[in-house]
C-alpha cells in the first residue's frame, strides 16, 4: 500500500492505542508512521541517484561528441 496510506493507519493505530490505553496498539501506530517517512526517504533516495545517474549519462554523451 501508499506510504500515505501506511502513515494515515498508523497515526489511527496510535489515536486508537492512546483513547484505548493500549500501549502496544499506541507504539505499532508509531512504527507503522516511521515505516512510511521511510519509504518516503527511500523513494526521494532513488529518484536522487537515478537524476545523478542520468546527468552523468548525459556528461559522457557530451563529451564524446565532442571528440
Amino acid at each position: 500500500m501508499g506510504k500515505n496510506f501506511d502513515d494515515a493507519a498508523g497515526k489511527g493505530k496510535e489515536a486508537f492505542g492512546k483513547l484505548s490505553g493500549d500501549s502496544g496498539e499506541e507504539a505499532e501506530g508509531k512504527a507503522d508512521q516511521a515505516k512510511a517517512g521511510a519509504k518516503e526517504k527511500a523513494e526521494q533516495a532513488k529518484k536522487k541517484a537515478e537524476e545523478a545517474a542520468d546527468n552523468v549519462t548525459e556528461k559522457a554523451r557530451d563529451a564524446f561528441k565532442k571528440r
